[in-house]
């Protein structure tokens, strides 16, 4: 696949990004890539490429970048990426990156033997993290969600899907998406909001299953979309928290209401979340640690596109990990996300989940860099806006300090950025 070369000769650039020893455009169709296209990373050799404003005006070799500064652009700015590798910002589509506290003590307790299903069965878990949440103000919600937009920043990552979750009343629900409505406003970070209010039945609607659900369909999902809160609905589909038959009606009153679908399915058993994704078309179907081929087969038929996060499966200390290879081989265009959360994967790291996706996914490094770039963009309605390095598209580019791209994967535990452009603007460098 050839990557795009120069756009139209317009020198209104303000910077350039030259001296890339690999410049990873991934280039390529105008959809999510699938098959043998995962491996297809458009790469640049000795690559460069010039910035105006925002958005991507040129991309090239080193030899033609330079010769459009010298014939006309001499006031440009100039990063010379010293021989380092570029690539588009990570897009991590699926994350839950406001909430107060953290549950380091259940993380003790799992080490110990405790199962992450025995806390939850006693008020921990996602309960825990909703009690801290409901207790703190939007300011204090912020500053955290500040915190870690800078972690996410400095680790490659410029756009993340964030879920709500960790309310669960109507008020603490617009809380959370008010606190990600100003992350995305103040940070260098792009946010795309998700509502999640059927993360977990809350404790005071435990003897009441169905009141709970008519408030999420009457209340909740109404004002999320009035005030154009949440671009997708998500919904923890499982067994001993949303039925099958519970998240098809909520999913359902979501896309009435006009919201993208996604869904949490098989991750904990076969519940039958993958089929039902399928049936309802939902843009993703994540987790499917417990999918099986009837559901792989459903997703394919269905264009639905599986989100995986090993991070969680690493976390939780499991050893079922989802049939990524099974998936790419039924065609579908499988993405990969770190689930960051302060319960069952407390890292904001993509390259981390590059390497679990290599060592345990049994992911090549170049299909699980376009899990975590383009494919990932598609699921959020951006593919024509970020996920790749070509003309016309945002300018979110980082600098690793690398001298090839598997290197990402194979070096592990490592924060590869040198540095991080988000919309043409330097926002981190080492």
């Amino acid at each position: 696949m050839t990557p795009t070369r120069l756009g139209a000769n317009n020198l209104g650039n303000s910077l350039a990004v030259v001296n890339c020893s690999q410049l990873v455009t991934l280039s390529g169709p105008a959809r999510p890539r699938v098959g043998p296209e995962l491996r297809e990373l458009s790469i640049i050799n000795d690559g460069a490429l010039l910035i105006n404003g925002e958005r991507i005006s040129q991309v090239g070799t080193r030899e033609e970048i330079s010769r459009l500064i010298d014939t006309g652009h001499a006031d440009c700015e100039i990063v010379d990426a010293g021989g380092r590798i570029a690539l588009p910002g990570f897009v991590d589509a699926h994350t839950h990156p406001v909430f107060a506290g953290t549950r380091a003590a259940e993380f003790e307790e799992r080490a110990l033997g405790v199962t992450y299903q025995e806390i939850a069965a006693r008020g921990g878990g996602i309960q825990s993290s909703v009690r801290s949440t409901r207790a703190a103000t939007t300011d204090e919600l912020v500053a955290s969600g500040k915190r870690y937009a800078d972690w996410f920043l400095r680790t490659g990552t410029t756009t993340v899907e964030a879920k709500s979750g960790y309310g669960l009343t109507l008020d603490d629900e617009l809380k959370i998406l008010g606190a990600i409505r100003r992350l995305d406003a103040e940070t260098p970070l792009r946010y795309v909001p998700t509502f999640l209010g059927a993360h977990d039945i809350p404790p005071e609607y435990k003897a009441n299953r169905q009141g709970y659900i008519s408030l999420l369909i009457e209340e909740m999902l109404p004002r999320v979309a009035a005030e154009k809160l949440a671009e997708f609905c998500d919904v923890f589909c499982e067994q001993r928290v949303f039925s099958n038959e519970e998240s098809r009606a909520i999913l359902l009153s979501a896309r009435d209401q006009g919201l993208g679908l996604r869904m949490h399915a098989d991750q904990l058993s076969l519940y039958g979340g993958a089929k039902l994704a399928a049936q309802l078309r939902t843009a993703t179907a994540d987790h499917l640690e417990h999918t099986d081929g009837e559901g792989i087969a459903a997703l394919a038929s269905a264009g639905v596109q599986p989100v995986l996060l090993p991070g969680s499966v690493y976390a939780l200390g499991s050893s079922r990990y989802p049939a990524a290879r099974a998936m790419i081989d039924a065609g579908l265009a499988v993405v990969l996300a770190t689930d960051f959360n302060p319960g069952s994967s407390p890292t904001p790291a993509m390259t981390m989940v590059l390497s679990l996706a290599a060592t345990h996914l049994k992911m090549t490094p170049a299909e699980a860099i376009m899990a975590a770039t383009i494919n990932a963009a598609f699921t959020l309605n951006r593919g024509a806006e970020i996920g790749s390095l070509e003309v016309g598209k945002m300018a979110d580019v980082v600098i690793h300090d690398c001298d090839d791209y598997r290197e990402l994967a194979y070096f592990f535990g490592v924060e590869h950025p040198w540095q991080v452009f988000a919309a043409g603007e330097s926002v981190y460098e080492r």
